[in-house]
């Protein structure tokens, strides 16, 4: 007949893994992280549905933002502009690039949201027109060079005549962006919170190898 040690039970328990500064940080940061991302998914999720529901509100507050990032950029880059101006010889391009943007926020919250939104939209059809010149160019000197260039060929006339649609139908352009960025924000929450939830899985398989409390 076996006898139990004494303090023998008290002993193995105190062999069990404790949670060290280490495996405490690295918890912290897990749940730092997943909460991140699920604060993140969620506001996604919000801005897209909020795009979708009131579309009229939902542009005026594009125009804001179009404003109030003109104003923050073009302020930030002055100040860079004479931080640097002491090392980089051409530091007045930097400052000058802060004042065309100063003025056009100005202007941009002065003419609000009219000249905003005509900057989204003009922005949008020209960036297509010159992406579409330059697929177009690029598949001139496939052809030269006896490689495929029929769908680059294609994708840059399509984009082109997209860009020209889009300086004639601007109410349109400005659909499809506000569009986009509903459907974007949307599919951006919702991998938020499915890597919120694999995260947090995760976190608790390595809690439960190590078997920490």
């Amino acid at each position: 007949m076996t006898q139990a040690i004494p303090g023998a039970g008290r002993a193995s328990a105190d062999r069990r893994p404790t949670a060290t500064p280490i495996t405490q940080a690295v918890r912290g940061t897990y749940q730092r992280t997943m909460w991140a991302l699920v604060l993140r998914g969620l506001l996604g999720l919000a801005i897209g549905i909020l795009i979708f529901w009131r579309p009229l509100q939902s542009v005026a507050a594009f125009a804001l933002v179009i404003a109030l990032w003109a104003l923050f950029d073009g302020v930030t880059n002055i100040a860079r502009a004479f931080a640097v101006r002491n090392v980089v010889p051409h530091w007045w391009v930097l400052l000058l690039a802060g004042i065309v943007s100063v003025v056009f926020g100005g202007a941009a919250l002065y003419y609000y949201p009219a000249l905003s939104l005509a900057f989204a939209v003009a922005w949008t059809a020209w960036w297509l027109i010159l992406s579409g010149a330059i697929a177009t160019y690029v598949a001139i000197q496939e052809k030269r060079l006896e490689v495929p260039w029929g769908w680059t060929l294609f994708l840059g006339l399509v984009t082109l005549a997209t860009g020209v649609v889009a300086l004639i139908y601007p109410g349109v352009t400005l659909s499809v962006l506000m569009g986009l960025i509903a459907a974007f924000a949307i599919i951006t929450g919702i991998l938020m919170l499915v890597a919120a939830v694999k995260l947090h899985g995760a976190a608790r398989d390595v809690r439960d190898a190590v078997n920490l409390p």
